[in-house]
């Protein structure tokens, strides 16, 4: 896989898969091609069965400082709605397995927002995240008065929205917008070790449990319950889950295969 502003490295330990956000000189600001190619790299990766996890990262100074703002500036309501550049987010969204951001230095408008789209966040000591729309006439675009206030709720979020301040790694954490906290110099390392970890256990139930955690967003929560139930249900279907259990029994461990 070769891209112009991002860098894929398929397996960069077991079932891994990295991918890194690459326009140093713009702080990886979010051009409609790099958001593109980001969508072709997680599309394939999804069907790829040797990765079970994505990690998604930009470098220490910035995991992606938002948007490109040379793209929108001149255009016109009519331009941006034929444009429908959040298309191409809404097909990211849709990707199946564990996405986890390994984020540090600025994440900040859409890089806070593509963020939040991954399902689990490890932070630097470094990072500072904002939705700052707000200081240049718009709003966010992507996602970010949604699930930003999902995430933290609606004080800070509409302080974050309204004021365009960034808050620290240790705010986003207290606040419960990301997993952890880490020393720069350890925060990439960090996170492909995680993603080690998940990805050594079940594909198959993975997916199915991302699936139901996400449907809690859409859903009430007798829906919600229902949704949870089918896909528990379906997992005695797998192979994963026979394996799961009886070497559980057995007091072994399991060696899924994803099936």
């Amino acid at each position: 896989m070769e891209f112009e502003f991002i860098l894929v490295d398929p397996e960069v330990e077991k079932f891994v898969a990295l991918v890194q956000l690459n326009r140093p000189k713009e702080l990886n600001a979010l051009n409609r091609q790099l958001m593109t190619e980001l969508r072709d790299a997680f599309q394939l990766l999804d069907a790829n069965e040797h990765v079970r996890v994505i990690v998604l990262t930009g470098n220490e100074k910035a995991f992606a400082a938002g948007a490109d703002i040379k793209e929108m500036a001149d255009a016109s309501s009519i331009e941006m709605v034929n444009r429908d550049q959040f298309a191409i987010w809404d097909q990211i969204k849709k990707t199946k397995k564990p996405v986890i951001a390994a984020v540090s230095g600025f994440a900040l408008g859409g890089g806070c927002e593509l963020m939040m789209h991954c399902d689990l966040i490890v932070a630097s000591e470094t990072a500072k995240i904002g939705q700052p729309e707000i200081k240049i006439g718009v709003m966010p675009g992507a996602g970010g008065t949604q699930r930003l206030t999902r995430s933290i709720g609606k004080a800070l979020a509409m302080e974050m929205i309204l004021t365009g301040r960034f808050i620290t790694a240790q705010e986003a954490l207290n606040a419960g917008l990301i997993n952890r906290v880490v020393p720069v110099e350890l925060y990439l390392q960090e996170t492909i070790n995680w993603a080690k970890e998940i990805a050594a256990l079940s594909p198959v139930a993975l997916k199915f449990a991302k699936e139901a955690v996400l449907e809690a967003f859409n859903s009430s929560l007798d829906e919600g319950l229902l949704f949870e139930r089918k896909n528990f249900y379906l997992l005695f279907s797998s192979e994963d889950q026979k394996e799961g259990m009886n070497a559980f029994i057995e007091k072994r461990k399991a060696e899924f295969k994803g099936k």
